[in-house]
């Protein structure tokens, strides 16, 4: 009787377990905060707002009257690269293609997880660091 109690527990917590962890979802999804810039000088905040629709990510740079949508989004998969693509708006009016190359890191973690790596905006190029929120 107790084994049989116990197995059912077991039993229980395993499924909760997995369908909880079915909840969390792609690992580039959600909120990401950080800077991108040529140098440590010349630094600009960046909000990412990342989804996961029907096995795509999609989503915007800094949201808000000025958000950018993302236009394409891929993952390599086999290293954790993401490559984001968006037009980005430019001084004096106008848009230029911004690409942004990173690793996602700590993927396992609610905490630490972040995506770095190098961008172009034009003719810039530079650096970014973005940490999930």
């Amino acid at each position: 009787m107790i084994a049989a109690a116990l197995r059912t527990l077991i039993l229980v917590g395993s499924l909760a377990a997995g369908i909880a962890a079915a909840q969390v979802g792609h690992p580039a999804k959600g909120s990401w905060l950080g800077y991108w810039g040529p140098d440590g000088e010349d630094r600009r905040r960046i909000l990412l707002v990342l989804d996961w629709e029907n096995r795509e990510i999609v989503g915007t740079i800094n949201p808000g009257r000025n958000a950018v949508r993302i236009d394409s989004a891929e993952i390599d998969y086999s290293t954790w690269t993401m490559t984001l693509e968006a037009r980005m708006p430019v001084e004096g009016g106008g848009t230029t293609p911004w690409v942004a190359t990173g690793k996602l890191e700590n993927l396992g973690s609610w905490v630490n997880r972040r995506w770095s790596g190098t961008y172009t905006h034009g003719g810039e190029t530079g650096t970014f660091l973005v940490t999930l929120n």
